[in-house]
């Protein structure tokens, strides 16, 4: 799995997932377990992970759907 993005927006996740889900490619976000430690406040980033194999397609349809400044640098994700 591949790191695309990492949020606290709840909205971005949503939106990321449902694009993924119409393409086919398999994602997940992980650390959504971390929420129920840290009381629900939204302050520990959730990651977004994507098939390596699809990674560059998937990051695609990230950037045409708007959201390219979401996107983690390529070496870091």
């Amino acid at each position: 799995m591949k790191e695309l993005i990492r949020t606290n927006d709840p909205v971005v996740l949503s939106f990321a997932e449902s694009l993924m889900r119409d393409a086919g490619i398999h994602c997940m976000v992980a650390d959504q377990a971390t929420s129920l430690i840290e009381g629900s406040l939204g302050m520990l980033p959730r990651r977004f992970l994507v098939e390596g194999d699809r990674s560059g397609e998937a990051r695609n349809i990230l950037v045409d759907a708007g959201l390219a400044d979401e996107l983690r640098d390529e070496d870091r994700g």
